[in-house]
């Protein structure tokens, strides 16, 4: 059976190769001040479209809280089998500097062996290997479990849509087992599932100090500047070593299990040559186990048509991720009343919450990880799948977790290093798509054989 399921899967790959060029074409950016939302609107209709020409029922676009749309499908399976909920999410982060693309962000490109462009990898690629998996199980036998398939609109944001509308509506994604296709392998060919994911919380900073620009020869020097009072906030926020520092949030947990050396992190990060890694502890504490500030963005004059001013507002979007056994909310609270509290010389301070998720952590000592893990050993010749932490955020897991506490829930997906994902350049491995498209396909099987025994 693995060997016909793994040459069914082959003979679709010049589909989903097809398939995935159309999906990534969409903007699906979920933020009207960047593309509009009928980008969006398209990418969830082609998805609804994909789920229906496979059978499946109840499908629906699911207005949520936020704004979007996410996608909800579902194939009843033989009687008394188990349902599984399989995840991916549509929308994209932006493509940042269209100039540093080799190739066009939204065009799929082959190159070097790997197909380009946003989304391949995170995560438009995950519902297309969701999509290989079902396929190759109708064409060898049938899908032995029920399906439950959601696609989220509004993943990359933060902004919650999916997970309120969860909340609203528990019945709908009830499920024996979830298989999250948003993660990656700990490196390309080395099968890997995932078990702690950090949340986050992200919020927006503004400092004001006068009532307008000034001229900076007639009053710098006594003039409070904005922008300079912004830059020594957010610089307390990190220790000497780069740290990050919240009053009130620990920052020593630390990571037992696979370990990431700092030769191949700085191989994966491109590090340039002579820049030291931030932080203390081992690499995985540093970013699977701890805290971390990232200062996403600052809103003042670029270099290029600078006036000779101080300023007299200055903002910055700043993301801070926390590991499992931190709450998100106080975590936010603790961010916020750190940047009011060292704001320098009286400027007046305004920070908004713009988006926050709980961070997860899975039980990898259930039945549906041992079926995993004897899918990943045929899929990839007999290597033995590995256990990670991952560093981003999924904020929906959470509250699957919370909405459904006799589920078991599974992270894999195609976000290997060299994906190069939230970056210029994404790229997903065709051949890490096949091998994790036909593990998922004899998961499902060997799941549901497990479930009959």
């Amino acid at each position: 059976m693995a060997q016909a399921l793994a040459a069914t899967v082959a003979s679709l790959m010049p589909q989903a190769r097809t398939e995935l060029a159309e999906l990534v074409a969409f903007k699906s950016v979920a933020d009207p001040a960047q593309f509009p939302p009928e980008e969006c609107a398209a990418a969830a209709r082609w998805v609804a479209d994909a789920l229906r020409a496979e059978g499946f029922t109840d499908v629906a676009l699911l207005d949520t809280p936020d704004g979007t749309q996410s996608v909800y499908g579902f194939l009843p399976g033989p009687p008394g089998a188990p349902t599984v909920l399989l995840y991916a999410h549509y929308d994209v982060q932006p493509p940042l500097d269209e100039a540093a693309w080799l190739s066009p962000p939204f065009t799929l490109t082959e190159r070097d062996g790997r197909w380009y462009g946003r989304g391949t990898a995170d995560c438009k690629g995950g519902f297309i290997m969701h999509l290989l998996a079902l396929r190759a199980l109708k064409a060898n036998g049938g899908i032995p479990v029920g399906v439950k398939v959601v696609v989220e609109g509004s993943e990359e944001m933060g902004t919650g849509g999916l997970e309120r509308y969860a909340e609203e509506h528990p019945e709908l994604l009830a499920a024996d087992t979830i298989v999250v296709g948003d993660t990656g392998n700990f490196r390309l060919g080395r099968p890997t599932v995932t078990a702690t994911l950090r949340g986050m919380t992200m919020v927006t900073v503004q400092v004001d100090t006068l009532e307008g620009n000034l001229h900076s020869g007639q009053f710098g020097g006594a003039a409070p500047d904005a922008l300079a009072a912004l830059i020594r906030t957010l610089d307390s926020l990190r220790a000497q070593d780069g740290s990050t520092t919240v009053d009130g949030l620990s920052v020593d947990s630390s990571w037992e299990g696979l370990q990431y050396s700092e030769e191949d992190f700085r191989e994966d990060a491109k590090v340039l040559d002579g820049v030291e890694l931030i932080g203390s502890g081992t690499v995985a504490d540093r970013i699977w186990a701890r805290p971390a500030v990232t200062v996403l963005g600052i809103d003042c004059p670029p270099v290029v048509g600078a006036t000779p001013s101080v300023q007299a507002s200055a903002r910055a979007l700043v993301s801070l991720r926390i590991p499992p056994g931190v709450d998100a909310v106080e975590a936010g609270k603790l961010l916020t009343a750190h940047l009011e509290s060292h704001v320098p010389w009286g400027a007046r301070v305004r920070v908004e919450q713009v988006g926050q998720g709980q961070p997860f952590r899975a039980d990898t000592t259930s039945p549906a990880y041992t079926a995993m893990a004897e899918a990943l050993r045929e899929a990839y010749d007999g290597a033995e799948m590995e256990v990670a932490g991952e560093g981003g955020s999924i904020p929906l897991c959470n509250t699957l977790a919370t909405l459904y506490p006799e589920a078991e829930i599974l992270l894999i997906g195609l976000s290997e290093p060299e994906a190069q994902i939230h970056a210029a350049n994404e790229s997903v491995s065709p051949e890490e798509l096949r091998r994790l498209s036909l593990a998922e396909a004899l998961f499902l099987r060997k799941y549901a054989e497990s479930r009959r025994g």
